[in-house]
């Protein structure tokens, strides 16, 4: 059942209740940007990048709190060790066809980018075109480990937690379901970046040059392995959220990208 293409709602998903934001035109009206948010985000704490892009490509956007996040139902813990595996492959596709996608992009950040990239490297999906992952993560390293283990300790010890209980209904099941997850001791060995080699979709990749939880060869991981065209987009000043500490530059990068997607198909030639 195709959910309307409201302001705001509910849909469901491997049974759990998710709240969604709609930007823009419909699905059968244009291309539609699907956003994957990071570990700790939502659909609020998007701010006002969704209502941007809308505007600067023309795209409907759509963006969803996974479980455990936002207003959506609580995630059940613990998480298992590849949550973002299981989120890419059991998850989206029934978000996806909730909405009744029909083409666009999975545009992800941080653990969102991830799910993006897993979801293309394992469904066969021709209704995803391209890809735009923003931060994302492929494997695990010292320095975003270390990052991580002092996010534990502003939770414990700071105003994280109250900060987060502004946008997440449960706070606790927010981060203890990323944070457990990530410094547990088995999580070192993590790595899903053979899902690369399975990317056969245009990828625009963004990384911002001081981003905390992860260095740039996460993105050159891309841009080394895949067999589809990658574009790059370093930016200075930047740390692990292009989208909130360069908002204009990334729009313009989406926007651009998504205007040469289009000007390529427009000029396919139809198969009989």
């Amino acid at each position: 059942m195709t959910v309307e293409w409201t302001e705001n709602g509910r849909l469901t998903a491997a049974g759990k209740a998710l709240e969604y934001a709609c930007f823009g035109p419909a699905p059968d009206k244009a291309p539609t940007l699907v956003l994957l948010h990071e570990g700790l985000g939502s659909v609020a704490l998007w701010r006002d990048f969704p209502q941007a892009l809308a505007q600067a490509t023309g795209f409907g956007v759509f963006a969803y709190s996974r479980a455990g996040y936002g207003q959506s139902d609580l995630a059940d813990l613990p998480r298992p060790l590849d949550y973002m595996t299981r989120e890419a492959v059991d998850v989206l596709p029934q978000v996806l066809d909730a909405i009744g996608f029909q083409r666009g992009l999975l545009v992800g950040h941080s653990d969102g980018a991830t799910i993006a990239a897993i979801y293309a490297g394992s469904v066969s999906d021709q209704r995803v075109r391209a890809l735009v992952l923003m931060a994302p993560h492929f494997f695990t390293e010292e320095g975003g480990l270390a990052e991580i283990a002092k996010a534990k300790t502003a939770y414990d010890t700071g105003d994280l937690r109250t900060k987060m209980a502004r946008y997440h209904r449960d706070p606790d099941n927010t981060f203890r379901g990323w944070n457990d997850s990530w410094l547990h001791p088995d999580f070192k060995a993590w790595n899903v970046a053979d899902v690369i080699d399975y990317l056969r979709i245009p990828v625009l990749a963004v990384q911002g040059r001081e981003d905390q939880y992860g260095t740039l060869a996460q993105v050159e991981e891309v841009e080394n392995r895949s067999y589809a065209p990658v574009e790059m987009a370093i930016l200075d000043a930047c740390r692990h959220s292009p989208h909130l500490d360069q908002p204009e530059r990334v729009v313009a990068e989406i926007a651009g990208f998504c205007a040469r997607l289009e000007r390529i198909e427009a000029a396919a030639p139809e198969l009989a």
